[in-house]
C-alpha cells in the first residue's frame, strides 16, 4: 500500500452543463419508441426524495435505522420545448396553433448529457448520459415580464416525478446514468444509436434493464425486414424475424404472415425485443400505400 495523494495531475475532475436533450413518448404498448429534441434546456436539476432514516429501539439502545424507498425526481427547465411535449404539460392542440390546456398529462422519457473535465483535457474529458423513464410532468409557474431595458427569454419550468420500471436482479429504476469514460465504447455507439436514431431508425428509450443488456454483452444483434405488400389482394405481409416485433401505433403488435386485405395506407414500425438491439442506420418503418 501506498501513501494517499491528492489533487494529482490529470485526477481533478469535474462535472458541468446540460445538453443533448431528448423527449420520448410511449406508444400504446409503453415502448418508448419515438424521440424529439429538445432544444434550449439550461437545467435539469436532480432531486431524489425518500431514503429517510426511522429509528427503531429496543433493548433501552437504538436498534436499528429502517429506510424509506427512494424515489427519483427532478426539475426541468428550458427556454423552449418540443410542440410534442404539450400533451405532456397538460395541453391538447385541437388545430394548429391552438391550444386548451388543464389535459389529461401524458407520461414521458427523457435523456440528456452533462460534460465531464479535468485539469488536462478540460471538458473534453467525455460526457455522462442521463437516462429518466415514465415521467409525469407537474403543473408550472409562467411569469410573462414586460419588455424593459434589460430583457431576458422567459425560462419554462416542470417538476417531474417518476414511476420505477423493473431491472433484472436491482430494485426497480426510473433513472440510469452512463459514463463514456468507463463503457465500452461499442456498447456506448450501439446505445446512442438507439437513443439518437439515424439514417431510416427513430430515437428511442430502450427500458432499464435493454441498457444495462447493452453493457453487459448479453444483446444480440437483429435486423428488421420490410414487410411486403401485394396490390393485387392488399394483403401486407409482415417477416418473422427473430427478435424483432413489428405493430402499428392503432393496433398494436402484429403476428408474423399475411394480414386481412387493408383498406387505407398502413404505417409499420419495428422495435427489438428484449435482449435484441438493431444496428445503427438499419430501417424500422415503412409506409405501405394502399393502392
Amino acid at each position: 500500500m501506498t501513501a494517499l495523494t491528492w489533487d494529482n495531475v490529470g485526477e481533478r475532475f469535474y462535472e458541468t452543463g446540460v445538453d443533448h436533450g431528448v423527449l420520448y413518448l410511449p406508444n400504446p404498448s409503453g415502448v418508448y419508441d419515438t424521440g424529439f429534441a429538445w432544444n434550449g434546456l439550461t437545467t435539469v436539476t436532480e432531486s431524489p426524495t425518500g431514503a429517510e432514516a426511522t429509528a427503531t429501539y429496543a433493548d433501552n439502545i437504538k436498534y436499528l435505522n429502517l429506510l424509506s424507498v427512494e424515489e427519483f425526481g427532478c426539475t426541468v427547465e428550458a427556454y423552449t420545448y418540443p410542440d410534442e411535449f404539450a400533451e405532456c404539460d397538460g395541453s391538447a392542440v385541437p388545430e394548429a396553433g391552438v391550444s386548451i390546456g388543464q389535459q389529461p398529462r401524458r407520461l414521458f422519457g427523457l435523456s440528456y448529457r452533462t460534460r465531464l473535465g479535468n485539469d488536462l483535457l478540460n471538458t473534453e474529458l467525455g460526457y455522462k448520459l442521463h437516462l429518466v423513464w415514465n415521467c409525469l410532468a407537474a403543473p408550472s409557474e409562467k411569469a410573462y415580464n414586460t419588455i424593459n431595458d434589460s430583457p431576458e427569454a422567459i425560462t419554462f419550468s416542470w417538476e417531474v416525478t417518476t414511476t420505477p420500471l423493473a431491472v433484472s436482479t436491482y430494485k426497480p429504476t426510473a433513472s440510469m446514468t452512463i459514463d463514456s469514460t468507463k463503457v465500452d465504447s461499442t456498447a456506448l455507439a450501439t446505445l446512442e444509436a438507439m437513443l439518437y436514431g439515424g439514417v431510416g431508425t427513430d430515437p428511442s428509450l430502450p427500458s432499464p434493464a435493454a441498457v444495462l443488456a447493452i453493457f453487459t454483452g448479453t444483446m444480440t444483434s437483429a435486423t428488421p425486414l420490410e414487410p411486403t405488400y401485394v396490390s393485387a389482394t392488399d394483403i401486407v405481409t409482415i417477416p418473422a424475424v427473430t427478435g424483432v416485433i413489428y405493430y402499428t401505433d392503432a393496433d398494436g403488435d402484429l403476428p408474423s404472415g399475411p394480414t386481412a386485405p387493408i383498406t387505407e395506407n398502413m404505417f409499420i414500425k419495428a422495435r427489438p425485443a428484449a435482449g435484441y438491439y438493431f444496428p445503427a442506420g438499419v430501417d424500422d418503418d415503412w409506409l405501405i400505400v394502399f393502392v
